[in-house]
């Protein structure tokens, strides 16, 4: 017999898709009365909620966070509604293969299984230089959780698709990024996290060089906080080889910004010293950085060629990186959440507000 299964969707001004959400999600295969769906509010007032409230369907129950607390909070506050065996999170705009869930669920089998995460794949990703690069980086994503999962557990969940036990949820602070905490919360319980690539939903990227680099700050920021306050998954006494994998995935990755400063310093001092393979790395350098400005300088940064848009984004999102790790030093962290195409339409002056 198939568990009980509560799917969260988190939403902030979604009215463009949240309709659309609903539908796929009340036509995906799995059994209607073993299946709860929850769509969490963060004060929307775009009719996000009145859309929702359309859906005439007993599964289907909305709750209303007032005074824009976050992602984070609003999860709280729907999980002390979820009594099912399983939760589910997803995002309003990440749509379902039919046999997510299914697939999702077929992990917990094996009792040792504390979470499971999906492949949420791109929809975009020939649509401009931003949305090609984002996903080309995310295949590369998937490929190391795939090999992650086989070793031990997959780093971190995905907002977009991710399942858990439920018995295993702890509330989050305000601050916590609840995709990156929460399983790092069950891998501490002894439980392991696997990915499973046959559990896909679709959605597109953020679709500009400029969302993308705010939204890996906020990301690198909060993930960095949240890596604090769970810091016994580095104890490899506690985890074993859990903690290479955090450490090697996430610790030394947002300290790359820093290894490329010192490497950038020791490449030109020795190439000034006239070591040759020193000069044609400090040559190879300066052509990214030149790359990268004239990247910067560009009048539309969505439609650059990609030997000038590949560098761009390497340098720009390793940039941004470093300003989320000051913050968090700083002890300052962005707790409110927008959507990609909630900030799209900010940026181009359409309030949704």
């Amino acid at each position: 017999m198939k568990p009980d299964v509560a799917m969260i969707i988190s939403c902030y001004n979604e009215a463009e898709v949240i309709s659309k959400k609903l539908e796929n999600t009340l036509e995906l295969d799995y059994p209607q009365e073993r299946f709860q769906i929850i769509v969490v509010s963060d004060g929307s007032d775009d009719g996000t909620d009145e859309a929702v409230k359309a859906f005439k369907d007993e599964r289907i129950q909305l709750i209303r966070q007032e005074g824009r607390l976050g992602k984070t909070m609003g999860i709280n506050l729907a999980m002390e509604q979820v009594r099912a065996d399983i939760t589910v999170f997803s995002d309003a705009n990440a749509m379902y293969a039919p046999d997510a869930i299914s697939k999702l669920v077929r992990n917990f089998a094996d009792l040792d299984v504390g979470y499971v995460v999906g492949a949420a794949l791109y929809t975009d990703a020939d649509l401009g230089a931003s949305a090609r690069n984002e996903n080309l980086y995310w295949r590369y994503e998937l490929a190391i959780k795939a090999m992650e999962s086989r070793l031990h557990s997959v780093v971190g969940g995905d907002g977009a698709i991710y399942a858990i036990r439920t018995r295993l949820w702890e509330p989050l602070q305000q601050q916590d990024i609840n995709d990156f905490v929460n399983p790092l919360q069950i891998i501490a319980k002894g439980y392991r996290g696997v990915f499973d690539a046959d559990a896909k939903c679709f959605e597109e990227t953020a679709g500009d060089f400029g969302r993308e680099a705010a939204r890996k700050e906020r990301i690198v920021n909060r993930s960095i906080r949240g890596l604090m306050r769970v810091g016994r998954v580095v104890n490899p006494a506690a985890t074993g080889v859990f903690a290479f994998e955090v450490i090697s995935h996430k610790l030394l990755r947002w300290l790359i910004p820093l290894f490329l400063l010192l490497g950038a310093a020791g490449s030109f001092i020795l190439a000034f010293a006239g070591v040759t393979l020193f000069k044609l790395i400090a040559a190879g350098m300066l052509l990214v950085l030149l790359l990268t400005l004239v990247g910067h300088l560009s009048s539309d940064r969505n439609q650059l060629p990609a030997w000038v848009a590949t560098p761009y984004y390497f340098v720009m999102v390793n940039g941004y990186a470093v300003r989320g790790i000051v913050k968090a030093l700083q002890g300052r962290t962005q707790v409110t959440w927008n959507s990609a195409r909630n900030t799209q339409k900010r940026n181009s002056g359409v309030s949704s507000r």
